[in-house]
């Protein structure tokens, strides 16, 4: 029993995050090519999120709306990045219970420019600094993707309220429980290998691979946007009247950017920049590629045009999905993956979003929840070598270590279960504290005349 266990946890140690600092007198000296592939990671993760998903999001909304939806997205990222250095990093990323982190680093206490953290090889460290402020730009998109659910018909000052409260008590645990560990050089035998993943998060102690977010983002994200597309209610006039997007060329163009930003998300998460690297690369463009055509396809199939609205979705989804599996995927599996997700999500934001007839304006939970789950569970089966993965790596026997598909599936249930039930719940009562102390959504005259001239005071286009 006590091998198996050090083998369920040693199955999730090459993760995208959650990573240890190095606790040595004279720090190592991080390679400056690792350094530089960091920074421009960091600075594409950024560009996912404004503009990328900024203009994804507002080209879908109805133009009395766009600004809205713009300043939603921009002002989320901007309160993100300075809570995450009050407390968010050190709540995350360092050691305190299998589900939060201590204080130890609020405020950046103790971090310099000689700090470094750790990568996914021993001995291999990176500085501090870059390593925080690529953290940062997740916790930023993470909430950000929410909005998509409630766009249209919630106050300004609510969303802000909600964001405050769910990333503290929805994204942050989520991701210690999820990516923060001792790093490899605390593996160096049996007995050492299992102290170390004592120390680490609950979802990482049970083996769940996430390479890059899909259980810490996507799901996370995912089932929030859905509990707040139902507490807040339809929009008016949802299924009686058009509400078609005002702006799909602005969509394809956040589509597109979020592809190619979704290189630093995902090869970023490598932290070094090596073979595995590439790896990661060519399964994030062969996923989303398929799975573009796999949305395209079904959408012809089913309405008897393929639209751009749908293409731009369906590559979203391909990236979503391929998400948590990149680091372990073969290039086939990615591309497998990215064909199912595709004709999944199509039919989860039409036929399972109409059947069950809730208003998710933008399909929050139809593409990063679904697409999300399935890309978890997908992780289990694309990462056996016998299907062309990679395995995981071992870093007792300091190499690919057993796999088995049904004990990782195991895993990765655990890691989807506990996503669901902890942010559906951090949600519904943070919702609900909301709408207790500011009400969540906007009058009904406000809605009708749009929440840029009434929230904002301004609109985007002028006759």
């Amino acid at each position: 029993m006590k091998n198996r266990l050090i083998t369920l946890a040693l199955l999730a140690v090459l993760m995208s995050s959650g990573l240890a600092v190095a606790d040595t007198a004279v720090p190592p000296t991080p390679n400056k090519g690792d350094t530089s592939w960091m920074i421009v990671a960091t600075v594409l993760v950024i560009l996912m999120t404004i503009p990328g998903l900024a203009l994804f999001y507002a080209g879908m909304v109805r133009a009395k709306n766009i600004l809205s939806v713009l300043m939603q997205v921009f002002m989320t990222f901007c309160m993100i990045a300075v809570l995450w250095a009050l407390y968010g990093y050190s709540i995350a990323f360092t050691e305190g219970n299998i589900f939060f982190g201590g204080i130890d680093k609020f405020f950046l206490s103790g971090v310099t420019p000689d700090s470094v953290v750790a990568t996914f090889s021993k001995g291999v460290y990176i500085p501090e600094y870059i390593y925080i402020m690529f953290q940062l730009t997740f916790a930023a998109i993470t909430p950000a993707l929410i909005i998509g659910a409630f766009a249209e018909r919630l106050k300004f000052s609510a969303v802000l309220l909600f964001i405050l409260l769910w990333f503290t008590f929805s994204y942050l645990p989520i991701a210690h429980m999820v990516w923060y560990w001792a790093g490899p050089d605390a593996y160096t035998d049996a007995a050492a290998a299992t102290a170390a993943t004592e120390t680490a998060g609950f979802i990482f102690q049970k083996g769940a691979l996430d390479f890059a977010g899909g259980t810490v983002v996507h799901i996370n994200a995912g089932i929030a946007g859905l509990v707040g597309c139902l507490l807040v209610g339809k929009r008016i006039g949802f299924g009686e009247e058009s509400m078609a997007p005002h702006n799909v060329p602005m969509t394809m163009m956040g589509a597109a950017l979020l592809w190619v930003g979704w290189f630093g998300f995902n090869v970023g998460s490598n932290l070094e920049a090596n073979g595995a690297a590439g790896l990661v690369f060519a399964n994030t463009l062969l996923a989303t590629a398929s799975a573009a055509l796999a949305w395209m396809f079904a959408e012809w199939l089913r309405r008897g045009t393929p639209s751009m609205l749908g293409g731009a979705s369906g590559a979203v989804a391909g990236l979503v999905a391929i998400t948590p599996a990149c680091g372990w995927a073969g290039p086939m599996g990615s591309i497998v993956l990215g064909l199912i997700a595709g004709a999944v999500c199509f039919w989860a934001v039409t036929e399972l979003k109409n059947a069950l007839g809730y208003d998710d304006s933008l399909d929050v939970f139809g593409v990063h929840g679904i697409s999300g789950i399935l890309g978890s569970l997908g992780t289990a089966f694309v990462a056996s070598p016998a299907l062309g993965g990679t395995g995981v790596y071992d870093y007792v026997a300091n190499g690919v270590g057993e796999y088995s598909i049904m004990t990782q599936l195991q895993s990765q249930l655990w890691g989807i279960i506990v996503t669901l039930l902890w942010s559906g719940i951090v949600s519904f009562v943070s919702y609900k504290i909301v709408d207790m102390l500011i009400g969540l959504r906007v009058s009904e005259d406000v809605e009708l005349q749009g929440l840029d001239l009434s929230e904002h005071g301004e609109i985007a286009y002028h006759d």
